[in-house]
C-alpha cells in the first residue's frame, strides 16, 4: 500500500462508496504484518515512496517466498536482492511470474505500474568485472521508475573511452560510478559533471585491493567535491540513494 492507494481508499470512504469496515479490512496490516520470522513493513511505501526490499542472501527460499507473497498481496512490487538461482526456483512455486537476472542476482515481480521518473541517470562501470554490481544498481533503478543508461568498461586505464561519453555524463541528473582495483574513476567523473555522483567500490582487484577496502578509502578521500560513497559492492544502495535524491518527483505510470 502506497500513499496514492491510501488516498484513493480514503476518498472512497468519504464518498460513501466503500464502507468503513471494508476500509478497516484493507488497512488492518498497517504498519506491518508479523509472519513470525519476519515483520513485513507495509508502511514503508508511504514513508519512503518504495515498498520493502527483500535481502535474499541470508534467507531460505521458503522465507523469501512467504515475505514476497505478503508484499504482493498488498499490491506492492517485489524486489529481491542477492538471491541465488536455486532459491528463485523455490520462490517460483509460490510466485511463478517472478523474473530473475543472473548477472545482478536480483529477482523482481511487477504487481502494479511504476511511475516513470523524468531524471536521466548514467551508470558507469570501470571494468567488465564490475558489471554485476552496476547491474544491481540498474535493475533497482528500473524498479523505482528510472531508465538508466549504462556506460561500461571505461576505466582510467583507457580514459578516452570515458571521454567518448562525456556529453551524456554532463547532461545526466545523477551518475553512479562503480569501480574496483584502485577506485580512481569516481574522482575523474566527479571532476567532469555537475550532478551528484554516487561512488560504489567493488571487491574486484588484486591482493592490495583488500576485497574492496582500497577503492572504498580512495573514494572517501576523493578530491572531487561532493562525491558520496556507499558500501563495498552495494549497487542497490547506490540506486536507492538516487531514488531518495529525487523522491519528491513523479511522472506517468509505466510497466517494465
Amino acid at each position: 500500500m502506497d500513499e496514492k492507494y491510501l488516498r484513493h481508499l480514503l476518498e472512497l470512504v468519504r464518498s460513501g462508496k466503500t464502507p468503513v469496515e471494508d476500509a478497516m479490512q484493507e488497512v488492518r496490516d498497517l504498519p506491518f504484518a508479523n509472519l513470525g520470522f519476519a515483520c513485513v513493513d507495509h508502511h514503508r511505501a508511504i514513508r519512503q515512496g518504495q515498498p520493502e526490499v527483500i535481502y535474499g542472501e541470508p534467507k531460505t527460499g521458503e522465507q523469501i517466498a512467504a515475505i514476497a507473497q505478503e508484499i504482493a498481496r498488498h499490491g506492492q512490487n517485489v524486489l529481491i536482492t542477492r538471491v541465488s538461482a536455486d532459491k528463485v526456483d523455490e520462490i517460483r512455486k509460490a510466485l511463478p511470474d517472478i523474473a530473475y537476472d543472473t548477472t545482478s542476482k536480483l529477482a523482481k515481480l511487477l504487481v502494479s505500474p511504476i511511475p516513470l521518473r523524468p531524471q536521466t541517470v548514467v551508470i558507469v562501470a570501470a571494468g567488465t568485472g564490475d558489471i554485476p554490481v552496476a547491474e544491481e544498481a540498474r535493475h533497482t533503478l528500473l524498479m523505482t521508475g528510472f531508465n538508466p543508461a549504462p556506460m561500461y568498461d571505461v576505466s582510467v586505464a583507457g580514459i578516452h573511452r570515458l571521454m567518448a561519453g562525456r556529453k551524456d555524463l554532463m547532461q545526466a541528473d545523477a551518475v553512479i560510478v562503480v569501480a574496483g582495483m584502485e577506485g580512481a574513476l569516481p574522482s575523474v567523473v566527479g571532476g567532469l559533471v555537475a550532478g551528484p555522483v554516487i561512488a560504489v567500490p567493488t571487491s574486484v582487484g588484486y591482493g592490495t585491493n583488500l576485497s574492496g577496502l582500497t577503492p572504498l578509502l580512495a573514494m572517501l578521500s576523493s578530491c572531487a567535491n561532493g562525491v558520496v560513497v556507499v558500501n563495498i559492492d552495494n549497487g542497490f544502495g547506490a540506486a536507492m540513494a538516487v531514488h531518495r535524491m529525487f523522491a519528491r518527483t513523479g511522472g506517468e505510470a509505466h510497466a517494465k
